[in-house]
């Protein structure tokens, strides 16, 4: 496809007029409004093809830049199998493009620590196949966008903020594919007319010292009428007392950190935590990771170059090092120095009164209007004498991820934010000079692991001792709290624990036949795979919703999760549920590993089982016959596939001419799900025994109760 606004965003890039910003969402007219919004899709499309420019040859796309990481060709296609996945996920389309990309190129990887090494082999695409979806793509939601009907203001519930998701989510993307180039050998980049124009401004960095901050009561988060397209942790209302503090006038620069790294602050253990210090006994780091040792003198990583060290620049740096530079800064100065918390960040942003996309010139190296790299600390100066409030590199704070009072998901995007909430992710606040579309805005909140490397740095304050910060350790969420009640709670109503049963019922058909490896698809919070660890050597817990495995997985790690249910109106109960209170599950947690995925679209890792169990899901999957199609190949012969349900059929989750049940078009006869599974699984599989019902009972509230019977069938594959 060759659109004329594709044409025009071609032309900008290559004149190197690279700098939008993001849409105001209930201004204007219709028209005007879609337009403008197919130009933002168009020009944060093409942008972000051209970052990937700066790759030497299609082998740079497979070079593991981050052992942590997937190599770039995943994220090349990423953010385009988002767009499709998200606008069948919302029901706007139906298209699909290339099912195994959509599948092995939807989930990315945030690990869970700093030794996690991703070391599994994909069958990756080719970048001209991604290339040519991305091209698919981008004609289905270029033609979406001219199409599909929408009103002003636009909100959660409108179309369009489906595509706004789309296009914010490839540029966080952005910044996170510039992050992964530098940390590319230099042999495998290439120079590049845009994004090599980095700033030539160096010199010694400055004296730094500190200024008054005043507090007061604030008020962070917003509400769903904000204009501005925000994520769902940006949403609900936190108010805090802040008192008076000091804040530091300039970043900190390369020069300011190198007397920490002189005084050997990465060899003193009195200066790190005991995760930070492990850090360093893993990674045997001595400096900061784009500092190159060259002789006795550092040079400095840019993202496509190695320059002379600009001494003036900020470092970048990850949390773990920065908390260490505080250490020794108390040490230094005999002040009780250490980073912001994020109401103490947005007092000092506060005194900017402009946000992105109001301002006519960027207040600061952000947004892609100033280099392409940082540039001196004492070059954008701000109100009451600082420094750098916004951009340049980011500014890591003391404050772990958490929702604000009222925090709620979207729908289509569930798991955006939940997962940072354990205490592991710390926020990260002020953007860089590639932050763009939401990451430039006031309100963005986005937090990162502690041992992770964004373009991230710090600016340090005196202020008082913070206490342990207080988490929300208890899952919120009414729908996954009710996974976990219906899973591990008490029985209500005198009916038995469904997956429990369900796996019982199972035992006998297993007696003589091999028990190596088997897979819970629709594993939801866990408890079937619990049952199957028992007798498996091996367990594959599989679900589509990321927000239903934290809570196995939480168990696994942690031995407890905690929840909410409610009661009536909103009064709630706590509950926790501890593994040593189910008999022999610690024993066998570890022979479990959950994973994301999509039933309908299974990445081909998930095969050679000797049994396989759906319990309550094909009538919740978009094509249930692409589902057991698939799966058919996925199981030994001899092996076992196990599927329970209601037959709740709804066109909510499964469009109804993929019902399975129903007319016969020939006869005109009724046939029933159970006829539909039988001629689906012809001739490879056939049924053991009569399917029967298990009753299941689901609590709402303290007194409201959903009680179902889900038919259950043992198919053997020959």
């Amino acid at each position: 496809m060759s659109s004329q606004t594709e044409a025009v965003c071609d032309l900008e890039l290559k004149l190197g007029n690279i700098v939008s910003k993001t849409l105001i969402l209930n201004d204007g007219n219709i028209e005007a409004k879609r337009q403008e919004i197919l130009d933002y899709f168009h020009q944060s499309f093409t942008l972000y093809e051209n970052i990937f420019e700066c790759l030497n040859g299609d082998e740079a796309f497979y070079e593991r830049a981050n052992s942590l990481r997937h190599p770039l060709i995943f994220y090349y296609g990423h953010t385009s199998v988002f767009f499709i996945n998200k606008l069948n996920v919302a029901g706007l389309i139906t298209e699909r493009v290339d099912p195994k990309i959509e599948s092995m190129l939807a989930v990315g990887v945030d690990e869970m620590s700093w030794d996690d090494l991703n070391e599994t082999n994909y069958d990756w695409p080719t970048p001209a196949e991604v290339k040519a979806y991305r091209d698919k793509t981008r004609e289905i939601v270029d033609r979406f966008i001219r199409n599909c009907d929408f009103t002003l203001p636009i909100d959660w519930e409108n179309p369009m903020w489906i595509v706004m998701m789309g296009i914010e989510h490839e540029r966080i993307h952005l910044e996170t594919t510039s992050v992964l180039i530098r940390e590319l050998p230099l042999a495998f980049i290439r120079p590049h007319s845009i994004w090599n124009k980095i700033c030539q401004q160096s010199g010694r960095g400055p004296k730094n010292e500190l200024l008054v901050v005043d507090g007061g009561q604030i008020t962070l988060g917003k509400d769903k009428t904000d204009p501005l397209y925000g994520w769902d942790n940006e949403y609900g209302q936190q108010t805090h007392e802040v008192s008076s503090f000091k804040a530091s006038k300039y970043l900190v620069s390369n020069q300011e950190f190198l007397e920490f790294v002189k005084e050997k602050g990465y060899q003193t253990k009195t200066y790190w935590d005991d995760e930070g210090w492990n850090w360093v006994q893993f990674t045997k780091a001595e400096h900061p990771v784009y500092w190159v040792m060259d002789g006795d003198q550092y040079l400095y990583r840019a993202m496509l170059e190695e320059i002379e060290m600009p001494w003036d620049w900020p470092v970048d740096i990850n949390y773990l090092e920065a908390k260490a530079f505080c250490q020794w800064k108390s040490e230094q100065t005999g002040k009780n120095i250490r980073m912001p918390t994020e109401p103490e960040w947005h007092k000092l942003r506060d005194l900017m009164d402009t946000d992105q996309p109001y301002w006519e010139n960027a207040p600061g190296n952000i947004n892609l209007e100033g280099p392409m790299s940082s540039c001196p600390v004492t070059r954008h100066e701000c109100p009451n004498g600082f420094f750098d409030i916004i951009g340049n590199v980011w500014q890591w704070t003391e404050s772990p991820m958490d929702g604000f009072e009222g925090y709620d998901v979207h729908p289509a995007y569930d798991d955006f934010s939940s997962p940072t909430f354990d205490g592991k992710h710390n926020l990260l606040k002020g953007g860089c000079w590639i932050s763009t579309g939401n990451y430039a805005i006031k309100d963005s909140r986005y937090a990162f692991r502690r041992h992770f490397f964004q373009h991230a740095g710090l600016r340090y304050v005196e202020g008082e001792p913070l206490e342990e910060p207080v988490l929300n350790i208890y899952e919120t969420d009414f729908m996954v709290s009710q996974y976990i009640e219906f899973h591990y709670g008490e029985p209500h109503l005198s009916v038995p624990n469904f997956p429990v049963a369900c796996i019982d019922h199972c035992l006998p058909h297993l007696e003589g036949r091999k028990t190596q490896k088997a897979l819970d698809i629709g594993c939801a919070t866990g408890r079937s795979s619990f049952e199957l660890a028992k007798t498996f050597d091996h367990v594959d817990a599989v679900d589509f919703s990321a927000r239903l495995i934290e809570a196995p997985t939480n168990l696994q790690n942690t031995g407890s999760q905690r929840y909410v249910i409610q009661d009536q109106g909103e009064l709630m109960t706590y509950r926790d549920v501890n593994l040593d209170e189910f008999d022999g599950y610690s024993a066998i947690k570890d022979k479990i590993r959950f994973m994301q995925g999509d039933a309908c679209n299974l990445n081909d890792k998930y095969a050679d089982y000797d049994f396989v169990f759906a319990g309550n899901l094909i009538d919740r999957l978009y094509d249930p016959a692409q589902f057991l199609n698939l799966i058919k190949d996925r199981i030994h012969s001899g092996g076992l596939l196990v599927l329970a349900s209601p037959y709740t059929w709804l066109e909510e989750f499964t469009p109804r001419e993929n019902w399975i049940g129903g007319f016969k078009a020939d006869t005109g006869e009724n046939f029933t799900t159970l006829e539909g599974l039988t001629n689906l699984l012809a001739p490879e599989f056939e049924l053991l025994d009569e399917p029967v019902d298990i009753p299941f009972v689901i609590r709402e509230t303290s007194r409201k109760f959903q009680h179902s019977f889900s038919q259950m069938s043992v198919w053997h594959k020959r």
